[in-house]
């Protein structure tokens, strides 16, 4: 039988979270109440890395045992103080009524909308035509140890140093690293991408044997890194900071420290360890809006590889 309601009171409102004893996590028990806590204890944190950012949802109506329901449009019934905003799909000619968060209520609401995963675009409400933020994806390839992306994530911040740029990394939640940059809203996605694209392959030059820039999955060394730059397109988004991911353990894309990540496992950050380590530390991306930094150095990387005829991995026969 379905568990009694329960009202939650989240800043000014009140949020019902139904079945809240409703199971998502079988392996230990961890339940859609103890998912919705979990947010609470790390709030700061979550709004911060969602505010005003178009975002979607990765629902499990069943918990992750169950299927993974992909959200983008904000469904019809949803309370009238929620923030949304509008975004355009041209392929399609389409467009969507997307969660856009300023709030931890509304965090709360999508968690009794049994979202477990938050994934936000990597612009704002303001013109999410222009990106302020450059995601650098470290993604091992099956055979990659961690060690690997440890060492990757190394050549990042040295390269990051030598421009000037302050990177925020955390772990993925899964095998990977990422590191976010505040970037000045200037530019397009596609001019986002190319200063992506020519970091990695100046990374992946400097750690060539660890280190892949090749965009077909087949093509890769099975044991490199994946610098996925492509994660700055438009209308891709990647779990944010803080967000819970959609497996047994139930880990976190969790903050960290670039000092910390020698000796990281990225299996040790999950909702019952990191709202003590959010409680001791804060948010270590708290000073992430504090410098927008220029792409001009990496635009010009990106035509210097563009006039040598470096031809773009993912549009090259």
């Amino acid at each position: 039988m379905a568990s009694p309601a329960t009202e939650l009171e989240v800043g000014d409102f009140t949020v019902r979270l139904s079945n809240p004893d409703r199971v998502y996590f079988p392996a230990h028990g961890w339940t859609k109440l103890d998912l919705a806590n979990y947010y609470l204890s790390v709030g700061d944190g979550i709004v911060r890395a969602l505010r005003e950012r178009p975002c979607m949802l990765h629902r499990f109506p069943e918990g992750v045992a169950g299927d993974k329901v992909h959200q983008k449009r904000v469904p019809n019934g949803a309370p009238p103080w929620l923030g949304t905003v509008r975004v355009h799909f041209p392929r399609y000619n389409r467009h969507a009524d997307e969660l856009c968060v300023t709030r931890l209520a509304e965090v709360i609401w999508a968690v009794q909308m049994s979202t477990v995963e938050f994934h936000p675009w990597n612009s704002r409400s303001a013109d999410t035509e222009k990106p302020d933020e450059w995601r650098i994806d470290l993604d091992p390839m099956p055979d990659c140890p961690f060690d690997r992306v440890r060492r990757v994530a190394g050549v990042v911040r040295e390269v990051l140093g030598e421009l000037g740029i302050t990177g925020f990394p955390k772990t993925s939640g899964g095998r990977g690293l990422h590191v976010y940059v505040r970037v000045r809203p200037e530019h397009g996605f596609a001019d986002v991408r190319r200063a992506a694209l020519a970091f990695a392959r100046e990374v992946e030059r400097r750690a060539p044997d660890d280190v892949t820039t090749t965009w077909w999955r087949k093509d890769r060394d099975p044991a490199a890194v994946f610098v996925d730059y492509n994660q700055n397109a438009r209308d891709h988004t990647i779990a944010s900071a803080y967000s819970v991911r959609g497996n047994a353990d139930a880990t976190v894309s969790t903050p960290v420290t670039w000092d910390e990540i020698d000796a990281a496992d990225p299996r040790d950050f999950t909702i019952a360890t990191v709202p003590a380590r959010f409680a001791r530390l804060g948010d270590l991306h708290a000073a992430i809006d504090d410098v927008h930094h220029p792409l001009t150095t990496l635009l010009e990387w990106a035509d210097r590889d563009e006039r040598a005829g470096v031809p773009d991995p993912e549009r090259a026969d």
